[in-house]
């Protein structure tokens, strides 16, 4: 008799877990975490003595790792084949391109308060400031774009538009390696991060390349194919 109540009841609890969107709640929870980690870091006093620049520096980095994220959904796609994933992209690109605005609004507002003469000098100056400006100009492109309206207005360009992420990639690297004290000439200094980091977004790259993407859809299945042949024979015996 207690069987038969409480049954129903574990079934509905899990079919209530399984539908909980739990992927979209860690989607959010990773888009916000470095203002989770930067606001702890404000109370445990851990800014260092330049908290500006700990700032600027912080959200850069917190763009780049999101981005590289973002650049990963299409290949975890491929290798997985789950295709759900996709529509998670666009708000991880939106939570990279907040991020980019936060590091870039510290470097604007309380690093140079504003003063657009000396920031246009800089770029000029400096040419990682350039390269991390023009990727911030396409992510913003990409943001202001990346809503339904804009999909259905222009259709095939949408698409086009939005193959930029790849170069906004290796201009946010580069940006990143160039800016950091360390270099990659003589393999010295504060270079560990940005060749990983590279060497990351080189292989994220490559598994987007027409041919090798359908050779890994091709290993996917055949692999499927494998286990599935396995368990029925395993089944069978």
């Amino acid at each position: 008799m207690n069987t038969n109540v409480v049954l129903p009841i574990t079934n509905s609890f899990s079919s209530r877990v399984l539908s909980f969107p739990w992927l979209r709640i860690c989607i959010h929870v990773i888009g916000l975490l470095p203002l989770a980690e930067l606001i702890y870091k404000y109370f445990m006093h851990q800014l260092t003595f330049n908290p500006i620049q700990f700032i600027e520096q912080f959200f850069g980095r917190a763009a780049l790792n999101l981005l590289i994220i973002t650049l990963a959904v299409t290949p975890v796609i491929t290798i997985t084949g789950r295709k759900k994933l996709s529509k998670h992209r666009r708000t991880l690109g939106l939570y990279t391109f907040f991020l980019f605005a936060l590091h870039f609004t510290t470097f604007l507002a309380f690093d140079y308060g504003f003063d657009l003469k000396q920031i246009f000098q800089l770029i000029i100056q400096k040419p990682f400031i350039l390269l991390g400006s023009l990727a911030g100009l396409m992510l913003l492109s990409l943001a202001a774009t990346s809503f339904k309206y804009w999909m259905k207005r222009l259709g095939k360009t949408w698409a086009r538009l939005h193959k930029m992420i790849y170069v906004i990639g290796g201009l946010a690297v580069l940006h990143y390696a160039l800016a950091v004290k360390g270099s990659l000439s003589t393999l010295s200094g504060n270079i560990v991060r940005p060749l990983v980091m590279s060497g990351l977004v080189i292989i994220l790259l490559v598994l987007r390349i027409p041919p090798v993407k359908k050779r890994i859809i091709s290993l996917r299945k055949w692999v499927l194919e494998l286990v599935l042949k396995t368990s029925i024979q395993s089944t069978g015996k």
